[in-house]
């Protein structure tokens, strides 16, 4: 399966220099709160894609006060290795090399998968739908890498839709191109966040786990529109409600991930705190599974301080389904008792911090 063998990070974070070498193992990683843990793992999201788990921007992953820009090394190990290397200098936009040769963010999704669950998550069925269409399209773009594009060009399109709708601009013909765009984009956007529902009922189906199965449902304020001609119509008839509002009302930019807690037929959003989080991790390893059966490869796991709010059968649970899948996962805890339940065959790292420098000793 798809692995990172070996990871330097250079001025990343708190990170001034540092490099851990996984021998295709998990890695188990404790220390207290500020040590610089998650750091690791946000280094580990960036082989994938986007922003990173913390969605942070490329000046502010440089450690601080240097500010001298910052990189992340990484070889990954499967049917193939290839080498990584991913970083900015000061205000620049982050750049990815491959085997030594430029290459665009989505390429990495083509190497390996990487899912991640970090505890800001936790509030994913509380709070607004913007935070869960972020969840959904994380997970669809490790379906489909193209995913990623195809909502910037839908967004692009959609600011200059609005920026028209705020100046009050009434001539159809300045809409009509801009609607034409969000409509194609918009229709791929669907047809793949359809399809990622899909593949994680089919995973959670075939389960045997301990997790909750969660019912999923993308739901749409003026109902699901099937074709691009569609949305198209939709964005033109809409146009005067839109023009009120000073703002594009409709579209995919609207849609939400409904779940229920299968078991007991309770909206995850009525579940208790603990149920929540069972919810979350079990759709994090449907996530996995459904990566495994469409790729032949499991992807690589990033579960920050998972293990602090489950008892110690949950986590052996968690830990016996991460091995079942054959994933290298990366974990962090306060402390090794979190993870006394995984097995002999884990990387254990602690992670210290002196004089605002993270340190890294191997157990």
């Amino acid at each position: 399966m798809p692995h990172v063998a070996t990871l330097r990070l250079n001025q990343f974070r708190s990170h001034a220099r540092s490099l851990i070498e996984t021998e295709g193992r998990s890695v188990a990683i404790w220390g207290p709160n500020g040590a610089g843990k998650t750091n690791i793992l946000e280094a580990v999201s960036l082989l994938s894609p986007g922003r990173g788990l913390r969605r942070a921007t490329p000046a502010e992953l440089a450690r601080q006060p240097q500010a001298l820009g910052w990189r992340v090394q990484a070889r990954i190990e499967g049917a193939r290795a290839h080498d990584i290397v991913t970083g900015a200098e000061g205000e620049a936009s982050r750049t990815v090399r491959i085997d030594d040769k430029a290459a665009p963010q989505t390429a990495l999704a083509r190497l390996m998968g990487v899912v991640w669950l970090v505890p800001a998550m936790d509030r994913l069925w509380t709070e607004g739908a913007s935070e869960r269409r972020r969840f959904l399209d994380r997970m669809t773009l490790s379906f489909a890498p193209d995913h990623a594009e195809h909502v910037l060009r839908y967004e692009k399109a959609m600011r200059e839709r609005n920026r028209l709708l705020r100046d009050q601009v009434r001539d159809p013909g300045w809409y009509a191109a801009l609607e034409e765009q969000m409509a194609r984009a918009g229709a791929e956007i669907i047809a793949a966040r359809l399809d990622t529902v899909t593949r994680l009922a089919a995973a959670q189906a075939d389960a045997a786990t301990s997790f909750p199965t969660a019912t999923l449902t993308l739901t749409d304020p003026d109902g699901a529109p099937e074709t691009a001609d569609d949305l198209a119509t939709r964005f033109a008839d809409g146009r005067g409600r839109d023009l009120a509002a000073g703002r594009s009302l409709t579209g995919p930019h609207r849609a939400d991930l409904d779940a229920v807690f299968a078991a007991k037929g309770v909206p995850a959003r009525a579940a208790s705190t603990g149920e929540q989080k069972a919810l979350l991790i079990s759709l994090v390893l449907a996530n996995a599974r459904a990566l495994k059966a469409a790729r032949d490869a499991a992807p690589v796991l990033l579960l920050d301080e998972v293990a602090a709010h489950l008892d110690a059968d949950r986590r052996t649970a968690l830990y016996a389904e991460i091995a079942a899948l054959g994933a290298q996962a990366w974990m962090t805890g306060t402390g090794p008792d979190l993870f006394s339940e995984v097995g002999n065959h884990t990387l254990n790292l602690e992670v210290t911090e002196s004089n605002g420098e993270s340190h890294i000793a191997t157990h």
